[in-house]
């Protein structure tokens, strides 16, 4: 028990101390003992910065975290693969065409189309993948290889948007490069509900998922409807990236390696799983959009880059690993 609820206070801890340093560092440091004055009146020299600045900003990063690595670890447990993630089943890339799509088409589009195109996109995304997966009974193998499939389409269309509209290209490369930046308690608050509603959820199934590491076999004979509680599973992962993808842009390698690095400290059982991957997620965010507000001030690297440079020597450890195994 000791062993297992250890990394969940290391997480909660480094995540306080994240959002601490979130708080202080930037453009502008905040000292410290400015920083308890400028949270909790409007008096204090920094409380501007503060409140409606980067207080939103720390909870958006924490909430899609939250959700970005929960998704991951839902996608592992169906497809049982290691280097799942959101980006496989083709839900972000759509997430990702369909904001672009609203960038470029409707430029003068009010603020907030463009999280509800990236939500309707994630979505179309879906079910372009319940359609095209639903004569393989929804296995495994079928929903990683259409995913991939319907990703490089997506891929495509995004390329295709961004060569025919080279004038208009900054503000689609900010998103689709996944950033924190600007985000205001507007973001925050559409994902709070979602983010309260679907984690509780998700553990609440962490034994459907527990099941599901067996292999199909076990599961059919444990009672387990494979092709009903993957359509479940998989519409709540859905759910929780579309969400986060919406609030955030395309971020990825959250919902790779979040999960994969919990798994390796408490191992497969879900209801230490879903938790730690949810904090490790928050602070992956956290710790990026950190070093991306710092490396080159008083301009910023985005968040999604800073996650991608962390993330992708690690997927190469991960490749390594595997096909070591595997001789």
């Amino acid at each position: 028990m000791l062993r297992k609820s250890m990394p969940l206070f290391i997480a909660f801890a480094l995540l306080i101390v994240l959002a601490v340093l979130s708080v202080r560092v930037g453009a502008v440091s905040v000292p410290f003992q400015e920083l308890w004055e400028s949270l909790v009146t409007k008096d204090g020299s920094f409380s501007f910065i503060v409140r409606e600045y980067r207080m939103p900003r720390i909870v958006v990063g924490i909430l899609a975290g939250f959700g970005l690595a929960v998704a991951g670890v839902i996608l592992q447990s169906i497809i049982r693969n290691p280097l799942a993630s959101p980006d496989v089943i083709g839900i972000t890339k759509g997430a990702g065409f369909a904001a672009t799509l609203v960038i470029f088409v409707f430029p003068g589009a009010p603020s907030y189309a463009l999280p509800i195109a990236a939500f309707a996109g994630a979505l179309f995304a879906f079910l372009l993948l319940l359609l095209l997966s639903r004569r393989m009974t929804l296995t495994p193998a079928s929903f990683a290889l259409v995913g991939i499939a319907i990703g490089a389409v997506f891929q495509a269309g995004i390329q295709y948007l961004l060569v025919k509209n080279p004038s208009d290209i900054n503000m689609a490369l900010l998103w689709m490069s996944g950033s924190l930046w600007g985000r205001s308690w507007d973001e925050a608050f559409m994902l709070l509900p979602w983010i309260i509603v679907l984690l509780p959820v998700a553990w609440w199934n962490f034994a459907k998922l527990n099941v599901f590491q067996l292999g199909d076999e076990w599961s059919v004979a444990l009672g387990l409807n494979l092709v009903r509680e993957r359509l479940w599973l998989l519409l709540l992962a859905v759910a929780l990236t579309a969400i986060s993808v919406a609030a955030v842009g395309a971020i990825g390698f959250i919902g790779l390696i979040a999960p994969h690095t919990a798994r390796l400290l408490v191992g497969g059982r879900h209801q230490w799983l879903i938790p730690l991957a949810a904090l490790l997620g928050a602070d992956m965010m956290l710790l990026g959009d950190c070093l991306g507000r710092v490396l080159i001030i008083p301009r910023e690297v985005s968040v999604g880059i800073m996650t991608a440079i962390i993330g992708a020597p690690y997927f190469v450890y991960l490749l390594r690993r595997a096909r070591v195994r595997s001789e």
